[in-house]
């Protein structure tokens, strides 16, 4: 009797059938492929703090290159809870509420598989981060998509207050925004805290951007409400926070049955982080002054990026933080978005992001997103090119294209 080919018995079994390469990593592809300036993917372009790498390489010359601590170096988990109770009020406990990961994506994967069961709902605000579904989807969840609307993207809270049932296990928020750029106002969460009083559910909240928002104000993290925090999960990213994406180090608070629960996820899916890298980022955080001077650091650049293109066909919308700009082209062309990101990545220059692939329906509003965390020069550069579209007539996507 022949044997199937094991490989051949995944058609049609895939865990995540209707998932492909993420679109990060398509229009990064796409931009390289064609010389492009690259303002799809949310990375820098330019370097990390030279005393925090210095630090790396005294760690390791120190000789802390084996394993860390499974839930992350105390050292570190200790600056962690002194900058929460600065700068949100909230006393956390780095022994049972503080657990170190490898990266955002991994605190949220891993949060998601903590909580849900199969059958279990799990709200979501579209746009939404494009990893919080399939992690869903592997739990044996389902998710409820809440859209946001342009140009605020604001939660409609009545409509969640509609939403969220005796099925709802998990709800998930992001601020600030990815991709919009919305952000809590100190009243959102007020009414977040009032309509999931009743509610059995757990809060999932997506705050790697929380050192990067604009015009004085401060950052709503859900660890300033006494309620909230005792149901949430609170993630953040180091690599947002001082250039190092490609680091992969992040953080997961949640109270200790939930951290209990976390951990036990956490320890087989990467175990330890990276040690001389906790020792130098621990070591970096006992100066405050790099995250407190970051919103004024990201918001020069949106400014700079906004003015070059302010009397332009595009139409800038609100960017509260995160270092990505939203900007709607229905003056332009009527490609839909990701046609229209693909043309401009080929033939204009410029990568970018369409927002549809965020929104479960694909719903298309005709707004791309950029990333504006690159040198001066290099947004000089794209705004030039953008600009183009409007200055002459003759530059732009044709109808079929």
């Amino acid at each position: 009797m022949k044997l199937m080919n094991p490989a051949s018995q995944l058609a049609g079994q895939s865990r995540l059938p209707d998932v492909q390469t993420t679109i990060f990593a398509v229009m990064s592809q796409m931009a390289v492929r064609h010389g492009a300036i690259n303002l799809s993917q949310g990375f820098p372009d330019f370097a990390c703090p030279p005393r925090l790498r210095e630090l790396v390489t005294e760690a390791m010359a120190a000789g802390h290159n084996q394993y860390a601590p499974m839930p992350g170096l105390p050292a570190l988990r200790e600056r962690i809870a002194g900058k929460v109770a600065d700068l949100y009020g909230s006393q956390i406990d780095l022994e049972s509420e503080i657990t170190v990961t490898a990266g955002a994506t991994e605190a949220l994967f891993v949060a998601i598989q903590a909580v849900v069961r199969p059958g279990d709902e799990v709200i979501v605000f579209d746009p939404a981060y494009d990893s919080y579904a399939p992690a869903v989807q592997l739990a044996g969840g389902r998710c409820i998509h809440l859209p946001l609307r342009a140009p605020d993207y604001a939660i409609d809270f009545n409509a969640l207050a509609d939403a969220i049932g005796p099925g709802t296990r998990l709800i998930v928020v992001n601020s600030p925004h990815n991709p919009t750029g919305s952000a809590f106002s100190s009243e959102d969460l007020e009414r977040l805290e009032q309509v999931t009083a009743d509610s059995g559910a757990f809060l999932l909240s997506d705050e790697v951007y929380e050192h990067i928002v604009f015009d004085g104000r401060d950052h709503q993290s859900l660890l300033r409400s006494p309620a909230l925090r005792a149901r949430s999960f609170v993630v953040s990213s180091f690599g947002k926070t001082y250039h190092t994406t490609g680091w992969k180090i992040g953080y997961c608070i949640a109270p200790p049955r939930m951290t209990t629960e976390f951990r036990k996820i956490h320890q087989y899916v990467t175990f330890a982080i990276s040690t001389p890298m906790q020792h130098a980022i621990a070591a970096f955080m006992a100066d405050p002054s790099f995250h407190l001077e970051l919103p004024a650091f990201y918001q020069a650049k949106r400014e700079l990026f906004r003015q070059a293109l302010a009397n332009s066909a595009w139409k800038l919308l609100p960017c509260r933080g995160t270092y990505f700009q939203l900007m709607g082209y229905g003056n332009i062309s009527d490609l839909p978005d990701t046609e229209m990101a693909e043309w401009l990545t080929r033939d204009l220059g410029v990568g970018c992001i369409p927002v549809s692939v965020f929104n479960a329906d694909g719903r298309d509003e005709r707004i791309l997103r950029f990333c504006f965390a690159k040198d001066d020069s290099t947004l000089e550069a794209a705004a030039a090119k953008l600009r183009a579209l409007d200055r002459d007539p003759a530059v732009g996507p044709g109808p079929g294209e």
